[in-house]
């Protein structure tokens, strides 16, 4: 049995931010787009991943950005805030997983594909809330520390999926008590996040639905997200697929308008 003390344990191996990088989350959260970026030049780490970042495919730019003031600029503040605490789950993220087959490439794709697409939506829905937007940063820090606890029970895992077919968020509840979204919780409470975020992420899950309407509804976006996101191949084939189980009756009123907006055909 892994006891929620064992799940708090990773979760404090998330490591403090350093002043350069706390400082640059401050003048993002006041939306001063040119301070933050002076700050963070002064860390050269999360320079360097800022420029690898915005420089991958997905974003589409013909030539290398190197800037960071005008990355910050590129981006916004709120994709600048995703960007940031990306970089914060990387300091996280093992050099070699195990149970999922992934790699810092696909992991890093990983986020930016869910940042990206939830962008989208609020946009579509019209919300501007920062806490909201940076809600989706938390999806897969929880997916390493659950690969973290995973680890450490291997043989009781397989052998929980070889006896049912289940899915793997709930062999982490029966293993320790908290699911994916229980410990996406935990970690916006160490981040002192908004509580709405861990509402929202809640509602995520499909089976814990939010009493607040703006809230809910955004928990059955970000759920059908999650589900369309891991269903990809690279996910399927890293094994991040069978970590959800989708809940259709709690998306149904949407699913159509997802539909569109991702262009499912």
């Amino acid at each position: 049995m892994i006891t929620k003390e064992n799940v708090d344990i990773y979760i404090k191996k998330i490591p403090p931010a350093p002043d350069a990088l706390k400082q640059t989350i401050l003048f993002l959260n006041q939306g001063e787009l040119t301070k933050a970026s002076k700050s963070a030049m002064q860390d050269l780490a999360l320079s360097s991943y800022l420029k690898d970042l915005v420089n991958r495919p997905i974003f589409g730019f013909k030539n290398a950005i190197t800037d960071i003031s005008q990355i910050f600029g590129i981006l916004g503040v709120e994709k600048s805030q995703q960007a940031v605490y990306s970089y914060m789950i990387s300091l996280l993220s093992p050099s070699q997983w195990k149970l999922f087959q992934l790699t810092k490439t696909s992991f890093e794709e990983l986020q930016v594909e869910l940042s990206l697409n939830w962008q989208k939506i609020l946009k579509h829905l019209k919300i501007e809330d920062k806490s909201l937007s940076n809600a989706i940063t938390l999806l897969p820090s929880s997916i390493i520390v659950a690969e973290a606890l995973f680890c450490e029970k291997l043989e009781d895992v397989a052998l929980l999926r070889s006896v049912n077919e289940i899915d793997l968020n709930t062999i982490l509840s029966r293993l320790s008590g908290m699911d994916l979204f229980d410990i996406c919780e935990r970690i916006a409470q160490k981040w002192e996040m908004d509580d709405s975020v861990s509402e929202l992420l809640q509602a995520a899950s499909g089976v814990k639905p939010s009493t607040n309407p703006t809230i809910n509804n955004l928990g059955k976006w970000m759920h059908l997200l999650l589900f369309y996101t891991l269903s990809k191949p690279i996910y399927i084939d890293a094994g991040l697929n069978d970590f959800i189980d989708f809940q259709i009756d709690y998306v149904e009123d949407i699913y159509n308008d997802f539909s569109q907006l991702m262009e499912i055909v």
